[in-house]
């Protein structure tokens, strides 16, 4: 174990991993609040907030590898980027959810303008961040526990900002993450380990963004991640929607969401000991397979059933943990069998979340108009909710055991060596 890793004890993976809270504070607004907040706010209709939300999404998504790419090539601490996207990060969230009174053109412009700021500011703080906890250590226990203190934190700023919404609408919201976003930062800064500092001689070329498709078991990981990507990314982008017109539970949105994610929370644990005994793979294509066999029960839910919805919620939650805390485990070795950890980490994450950005991007350009051109329409108790069930609940779980599938015939189960470190798999 080098030094680094040694010294991962819970209050360094905590001044680690708590920065991972304010991110999560910022990114369920986006991915769940922020279409019905303009919907509800504007006079955009959802298709054209479909489309502007494919746009933005589709920016991000070529943004992040580019950011990845200039991180690994500069051969600075992840620190330094950090440092730099706290401004940007606070900027971007007041932009987002609290515009000026404009006319429908500048409202599509300035909605446009602040998710492109909130994507930058976003992938450079989590490109620095994940890179920076994949370089920490290359031991199997220890990556897993390195994945779920940082996600764990994460699902903790997801229900504080589903509770913060609920109770204080966006002001208090906003007030909230700015306070975790710049407490979380010092933190980080001041006090979390540091992997060793990359000399210019280890920087990645003027073609390193290339560099992580040349290893055929990234290859398949990354098709897997898409794939599962869109599955979650479905229910997040239309979940109030659902829990509001075809449910007419509305009022118990902000519950609902916080029991599904202190389920996920809670089965963080239970999922990294699953990882250490048979492998990050096999315990995540386990999860996938809970997660269709149980999601699915919400097509034939009612308006009222409360719970119902509660009880999925909450066993899908418990497959959400491994969601979160294995895939970028997995990455992490996969980075140290290619030689490249604690050099190229940012090379990866960025492709990663250009991935990541992806999967939203399909789910809110394909679902919302989608489901416009059936007849749906927000607030409305017509013919479309039929729709709107089956993309909800349905589609998602296809996805899943497709990606299920897919992770079973990628050359990820077999490259683990007799004491638990990777072979190179390329």
């Amino acid at each position: 174990m080098n030094a680094v890793g040694s010294a991962l004890n819970l209050p360094a993976l905590f001044s680690y991993g708590l920065f991972g809270l304010p991110l999560a504070m910022l990114a369920l607004p986006i991915y769940i609040y922020v279409a019905p907040f303009y919907a509800q706010r504007s006079s955009l209709d959802l298709a054209q907030i479909g489309a502007v939300l494919l746009a933005a999404r589709i920016a991000a998504a070529f943004i992040d590898p580019a950011l990845g790419a200039w991180m690994a090539r500069g051969g600075r601490s992840y620190a330094v980027y950090v440092g730099a996207s706290l401004p940007l990060l606070l900027l971007g969230f007041g932009a987002l959810f609290h515009p000026p009174a404009m006319r429908e053109t500048a409202t599509l412009a300035w909605f446009l303008a602040a998710l492109l700021l909130v994507y930058t500011a976003y992938g450079l703080a989590g490109i620095a961040h994940q890179s920076w906890g994949a370089a920490l250590s290359q031991l199997r226990a220890q990556r897993a526990r390195v994945t779920a203190v940082r996600e764990g934190c994460g699902l903790l700023g997801v229900i504080l900002a589903a509770g913060l919404t609920s109770l204080f609408g966006y002001d208090g919201l906003s007030l909230a993450f700015a306070a975790c976003l710049l407490a979380a930062g010092a933190l980080l800064l001041a006090r979390a380990p540091r992997p060793a500092l990359r000399s210019a001689t280890e920087a990645v070329s003027g073609n390193g963004w290339k560099l992580p498709f040349r290893q055929r078991a990234f290859r398949w990981l990354f098709a897997v991640l898409l794939v599962n990507g869109v599955a979650a990314a479905i229910p997040a982008t239309l979940f109030l929607f659902f829990a509001t017109d075809y449910l007419r539970l509305g009022h118990y949105a902000g519950p609902f969401l916080i029991v599904y994610f202190c389920a996920a929370a809670a089965s963080m644990p239970a999922w990294v000991a699953l990882a250490r005994r048979f492998g990050e793979a096999r315990a995540w294509g386990g999860a996938m397979l809970l997660a269709a066999a149980v999601f699915v029960w919400a097509y034939g839910l009612g308006a009222g059933a409360a719970w119902g919805f509660a009880t999925i919620c909450l066993l899908s939650g418990l497959a959400l943990g491994a969601d979160l805390a294995l895939p970028p485990a997995l990455l992490a070795g996969l980075i140290g069998a290619a030689g490249h950890a604690g050099r190229h980490e940012a090379a990866y994450f960025g492709w990663w979340n250009w991935g990541v950005q992806m999967s939203l991007a399909l789910a809110a350009g394909i679902a919302l108009p989608l489901l416009a051109w059936l007849g749906y329409v927000p607030g409305n108790s017509g013919g479309g909710l039929p729709a709107l069930a089956a993309a909800y609940a349905l589609l998602p779980c296809s996805l899943k055991l497709l990606a299920a599938l897919l992770l079973w015939r990628a050359p990820l189960q077999h490259i683990y060596s007799e004491t638990g470190e990777y072979r190179p798999c390329i």
